[in-house]
């Protein structure tokens, strides 16, 4: 048997090389075999920090009887769901046809075609309370493909069709009024435990991003204390400062133990941005949990190469036996006589973004110089390594972006939608927090990759430079318009929002124009489970407070004053803010960010303009004129 997996780019898809199963990775190759072989496909999606993947694998994968039937009746496809998020999120969207209790790891049986025609997720080695053993499975879709053919054919063709209509999204007005819908997350509160719902309980931060930008002081209330509550909860871990993916138990308790980054980048960007919002009743704690996050960014999963790695496992080795968590119950003095758990060391160009923008505004609140040369060091490696040039013709030759790589090596996977919004967020962000206007052209080159794809869709306001998974297109499975997110923001919601910042930083409506087009297919589910659709939420909440800019301008030579001025504009609400010297404010300006025309250090000490819709209003240089004149126009 031929080893498919053992050159992969995934950590996740080189775990299981070894399996007896005859996996393929995702590609045109395994579709092909089917065909060739008239046998269906199983496609297993999964990731390398899932606890129950490791624990089908180890029950189903591994055992040589249930490898022997899948490789004779099936071609088997093994998926890194971060690595293709656009099939997961295909495939995903199938199995709601199937079970409700969707996640992974998720087993989806398909058509040589690709048509998905039944799926379901973690199933146990034997029967048990009323759910069948993965055996039991296997052979009843082999059954079913041999004797019911007709009925399998028409299931794949049904969904399908399902899976076509998703991708025509309905658009809605925006709401002018988000009390309600902060009123609706307030009633989902946990009074007790704090957070929102009972078991399991997750961190939601797009929703935290959300009450923070709602402008409503109930909504920064409660984010204040769902921050506060997990802070002091089994979530946080109190030893590195992150926070682990979520708690199985409504009280936060018994946390699955992964980390992600996704998570802690936010959550980040959360702290940081409670402790401008919510002023001096959370600048302390939003200060303690910034730090905390930001040392375990910089200190566990920022990588040699300065770019930062997915997740971090969940189980270990403890006193030589396998512990999923026991290494993070342990203190400090005793985790240096242990081997830390696994990193994912794939790096995403999305989550990433999410990182980089996280650490350059958390860095630029707090004036951590060291948070902001971090978030740098990894813009750098990805601008480098995780950015081409597309080809002649294609797009007007603009960037396209890489989805992952592992030591170097490119995945051939795709880039999607939230790699480009993310990272030009994120770029965005590091402009803002440093003052380079290189970063700032990368990232509205991205942006403007993403319109100039979706130019002449009839639904699409911002697409992927090349276009989707060729695979899935290929068969009619990819989804044009991916509205969900939860955990983190859709690509929808990524490009809408750093689409807005673009407005804010270059006057150019166009951008503002898309923003609002996206949040306009969002806005009616978002309404209707803002739970699901904090990031969707905070981009119209954004669009709806009106254009607040902070711009500090120091000389370029030492100044003999002004510190208070600038630690004051660091502490003021506002949708972008720069600090940033003279010549700094002229590069930008030369480069088309209008924002920074005209901005100088007057009689050579540091000036704030502070400005609303690009009215700016007169200049100051002190703390107390410039909090004087926050007070009438801020957020």
């Amino acid at each position: 048997m031929s080893n498919h997996l053992a050159d992969a780019v995934s950590p996740y898809l080189r775990s299981h090389a070894d399996n007896p199963v005859d996996w393929w990775p995702w590609g045109e190759e395994a579709f092909a075999e089917a065909e060739r072989r008239g046998v269906p496909v199983f496609i297993s999606i999964g990731y390398s920090t899932c606890h129950w993947c490791h624990v089908m694998a180890r029950e189903s994968f591994e055992d040589a009887a249930v490898a022997a039937y899948l490789n004779d009746n099936f071609v088997n496809i093994k998926v890194d769901r971060e690595e293709h998020p656009d099939v997961d999120a295909s495939y995903l969207a199938a199995a709601a046809a199937f079970t409700q209790e969707l996640g992974w790891p998720l087993s989806v049986f398909a058509t040589p075609q690709g048509g998905p025609f039944f799926a379901t997720t973690y199933c146990p080695p034997v029967p048990m309370q009323g759910h069948p053993s993965f055996s039991q499975v296997v052979q009843a879709v082999r059954e079913a493909w041999e004797e019911r053919p007709e009925g399998v054919a028409q299931n794949a063709a049904t969904i399908s069709e399902v899976l076509a209509q998703q991708s025509r999204p309905v658009t809605s007005d925006l709401p002018t009024d988000l009390s309600p819908v902060v009123e609706t997350i307030m009633a989902s509160e946990d009074p007790i435990n704090g957070g929102f719902g009972g078991a399991p309980k997750f961190p939601v931060a797009p929703v935290l991003d959300f009450l923070l930008a709602s402008g409503d002081e109930r909504g920064i209330e409660l984010a204040c204390r769902t921050l506060q509550s997990m802070a002091e909860s089994p979530l946080r871990d109190p030893v590195e400062g992150g926070f682990f993916r979520y708690a199985t138990r409504g009280d936060w308790g018994d946390p699955h133990y992964e980390r992600m980054l996704y998570d802690n980048a936010q959550l980040l960007t959360a702290a940081a941005r409670a402790a401008v919002m919510a002023g001096p009743r959370f600048a302390q704690e939003g200060w303690e949990i910034s730090e905390g996050i930001a040392r375990f960014l910089m200190g566990v999963m920022q990588l040699p190469s300065g770019a930062f790695a997915s997740a971090q496992d969940s189980e270990s080795t403890v006193g030589g036996a396998r512990t999923e968590g026991g290494y993070y119950r342990l203190d400090a003095e005793a985790r240096a006589a242990e081997t830390p758990p696994k990193l994912d060391d794939k790096v995403l160009t999305g989550w990433n973004g999410l990182a980089i923008e996280a650490l350059a505004y958390a860095g630029s609140v707090f004036d951590r110089a060291d948070w902001v040369e971090s978030a740098a060091r990894a813009a750098d490696y990805l601008l480098e390594h995780h950015m081409t040039q597309g080809a002649a013709g294609d797009d007007a030759a603009h960037q396209r972006l890489v989805r992952a790589s592992v030591d170097g090596r490119l995945s051939s996977a795709t880039a999607t939608l939230e790699d480009y919004g993310m990272f030009a967020g994120g770029l965005l962000q590091l402009a803002l927090a440093t003052g380079q206007a290189r970063y700032a052209t990368a990232g509205r080159q991205l942006i403007d990759a993403t319109l100039e794809a979706a130019a002449g869709a009839q639904d699409a306001v911002f697409a992927v430079p090349g276009g989707a998974d060729p695979v899935l297109a290929a068969r009619g499975l990819a989804i044009a318009v991916d509205l969900s997110e939860g955990a983190y923001p859709s690509g929808l919601s990524a490009c809408a929002a750093a689409a807005l910042t673009l407005t804010l930083v270059t006057g150019d409506a166009r951008y503002r124009e898309a923003s609002l087009r996206a949040s306009a297919a969002s806005a009616g589910p978002a309404v209707r489970g803002p739970l699901g659709f904090g990031a969707a939420l905070a981009v119209i909440a954004r669009l709806a407070a009106g254009d607040v800019q902070l711009v500090v301008v120091t000389p370029d030579l030492p100044a003999s004053r002004g510190d208070d001025l600038v630690a004051a504009a660091r502490s003021i609400p506002s949708l972008v803010t720069a600090i940033l010297t003279e010549s700094q404010a002229r590069t930008l300006a030369a480069a088309g960010f209008e924002l920074f025309e005209a901005k100088s250090a007057i009689e050579g000490v540091p000036t704030a303009y502070l400005c609303r819709d690009f009215v700016c209003r007169l200049p100051v240089v002190s703390a107390e004129a410039l909090r004087d004149v926050a007070a009438s126009v801020a957020l």
